[in-house]
C-alpha cells in the first residue's frame, strides 16, 4: 500500500527493493544464529569478552547502515522512534509479564516436571562473577542489539517479503529462540521463548522499539545486575 509520502514503486524497483531485503535477512540470520563473535574472539579472558561485545555493536551498526544506505530505507522501518511515556509504559509492562513467566517456570513448571536448572544457573553464577561495569554493558548490549536484529529488522524484513505478519512473528520467536540454545540448555528456552513471543507482539502492536529495548533491559538487569 501506498500513500501520498511513499511512492509506488515499479517492478523493477520492487524487485531490487525485496532482493535486498532477502540478502539483508540472510545475513541477519545468518550472524545472528551462529557463534561467528565466538569465532573471531574465542576464549574467557576480559579482552575477549569485550571484544565480542564490539562484533555484536558493529554488526547491529553493519544492519543500520545496510538499511539506510543500501535499502534505502529509513530507520522509522524498522521500529525507531522517539520515545514516549507509552514507550516507558509498555516496555515496563512488557517486562513485569516475562519477569512473571520467569517466576511461573521457577515455582510451578519446573517442579512439577523435575526439571533441571543446572545449565543455566551455572551460567548465571558465571555472570554474576563478572564486574558490574561489565555486566551493564552485556545487558545493554542484549537490548539493543537483539532488539534491532531479532525484532525491528528480521520481523520487517519477513513481512516484506512473505506479506505475512503471523509468520515474520514466527521466524523471530523460532531465531530468539535458537540463538539462546547454545549454553544455556534446553529449560532456559522456556522463558526465552515466552520472552520472543511478548516482544514481537509488543513490536508487531507498538512499532516502537525503543519500547522493546526498554523491556529487554530491564528484564535483563533483574537477572544480571542484581548482585
Amino acid at each position: 500500500m501506498t500513500n501520498a509520502l511513499t511512492p509506488s514503486l515499479g517492478p523493477a524497483d520492487s524487485r531490487r527493493a525485496k532482493l535486498l531485503a532477502l540478502c539483508g535477512l540472510a545475513g541477519a540470520l545468518v550472524f545472528g544464529l551462529l557463534p561467528i563473535a565466538h569465532w573471531i574472539a574465542p576464549g574467557t579472558s576480559m579482552p575477549a569478552m569485550l571484544a565480542r561485545e564490539g562484533v555484536w555493536w558493529c554488526f547491529a551498526l553493519a544492519v543500520l547502515v545496510w538499511l539506510r544506505f543500501v535499502e534505502r530505507l529509513p530507520l522509522s522501518s524498522i521500529g525507531f522512534r522517539r520515545p514516549t511515556w507509552k514507550s516507558v509504559a509498555f516496555g515496563v509492562l512488557a517486562a513485569v509479564l516475562l519477569t512473571a513467566v520467569f517466576i511461573l517456570q521457577s515455582a510451578v513448571i519446573v517442579p512439577i516436571f523435575h526439571l533441571h536448572q543446572d545449565v543455566a544457573a551455572a551460567v548465571r553464577e558465571k555472570i554474576l562473577h563478572d564486574p558490574l561495569w561489565y555486566r551493564v554493558l552485556l545487558v545493554l548490549r542484549a537490548a539493543v542489539v537483539e532488539e534491532i536484529l531479532f525484532r525491528g529488522y528480521l520481523i520487517e524484513k519477513v513481512r516484506q517479503l512473505s506479506g505475512s505478519t503471523v509468520l515474520a512473528v514466527m521466524v523471530s520467536v523460532a531465531a530468539f529462540t535458537y540463538a539462546h540454545l547454545s549454553g544455556w540448555g534446553i529449560v532456559h528456552l522456556i522463558p526465552v521463548a515466552a520472552g520472543g513471543i511478548i516482544f514481537a507482539l509488543l513490536y508487531v502492536w507498538r512499532q516502537d522499539l525503543p519500547s522493546n529495548m526498554l523491556g529487554h533491559f530491564l528484564v535483563d538487569a533483574i537477572g544480571f545486575l542484581g548482585r
